[in-house]
């Protein structure tokens, strides 16, 4: 019974993730509002805790960052093409909640053993 309910966490999570790109996609296309950037925010916050187990913390860190870091300059960057500069702005209000949410799931856990 655990089983089923972890793997419905995580099905949870998938799709919060799945929803919350693609929201990010539409939303840096046609404008982020204040509510939009609080619903990205709280897909995030979903997917840092219930979709990236422990064997995939690292990975996840890793491209996370990339993927954070990439963005922001990216955004700051297209200043010639907002649309562009829009969407990477939205996909750091999904990632950057995530990102830190698996950082800190991270540290306590290493701070466990």
């Amino acid at each position: 019974m655990f089983m089923k309910m972890k793997n419905h966490k995580r099905s949870f999570g998938s799709w919060a993730f799945l929803i919350g790109f693609v929201l990010a996609l539409l939303f840096g296309i046609v404008g982020v509002t204040d509510g939009v950037a609080w619903l990205l925010v709280v897909f995030g916050l979903v997917v840092g805790f219930l979709n990236v187990t422990d064997k995939e913390t690292q990975s996840f860190l890793l491209a996370g960052t990339v993927l954070v870091l990439v963005s922001a300059l990216g955004a700051e960057a297209m200043v010639i093409i907002p649309l562009i500069g829009n969407i990477l702005n939205a996909i750091l209000l999904l990632f950057i909640p995530a990102t830190i949410i698996v950082a800190l799931k991270s540290v306590f856990q290493l701070a466990r053993e």
